[in-house]
Formats: structure tokens, C-alpha cells, sequence
């Protein structure tokens, strides 16, 4: 069954702004996007290899606005630090037959 198309703009616009968090904040060298379907529906992961978060209070609303884009479709996300350092950012996204009745 197709993802519906918000559920699409929802992980597109969250890859997106990942993708400016980590060339603005992260010093990376390596950034790697990954989707996985699966019957738990849509998996988004966005890590990079940079400095990570530095500790004080987040600027501008990047990591917020990713969170309510997840919440409107009835998905989840999560950012933080990585296990070996880095980054990371999950957004989950639920089946098309849960999404579409969201």
C-alpha cells in the first residue's frame, strides 16, 4: 500500500532540514540518510559524523519544527547525540492503513 503523499512531504521536509542542521551546526565530514519500510511503516534516519550538540540551548525552532512535522502525520522523532558520536536524527512514521485514518 503507498505511503499517503503527507506522510512524504513530512519525511522529505525533515530529511531537508536535518540535511541544513548538520552544513550549519555539525562539522561533518559524512552525513548518511537511510528510509526503511516495513510493516511498521516508514523509518527515516539522519546521522552525520560531526561535532555534535554543543550543550547550550538550540538555536531557532529546526529540531521543534521537525517533531510537530512527525506529530501531524502520527509519526514520532527523535535527535540527539549518536553512540559514537555525531548526530542523529529518527523519524518514525506509522503503516499507510494508521496514517491514513490519522
Amino acid at each position: 500500500m503507498p505511503l499517503p503523499p503527507e506522510i512524504g512531504v513530512a519525511a522529505y521536509r525533515i530529511v531537508q532540514e536535518a540535511l541544513t542542521n548538520v552544513v550549519k551546526h555539525a562539522a561533518a565530514r559524512r552525513v548518511t540518510v537511510r528510509l526503511a519500510r516495513d510493516a511498521s511503516g516508514l523509518v527515516v534516519r539522519v546521522a552525520d559524523d560531526g561535532t555534535g550538540p554543543s550543550g547550550g540551548a538550540p538555536e531557532g525552532f529546526g529540531i521543534l519544527g521537525m517533531i510537530e512535522r512527525a506529530r501531524s502525520v502520527g509519526g514520532t522523532l527523535d535527535a540527539g547525540p549518536g553512540d559514537g558520536g555525531g548526530f542523529v536524527v529518527t523519524a518514525v512514521f506509522p503503516p499507510a492503513d494508521v496514517a491514513s485514518s490519522h
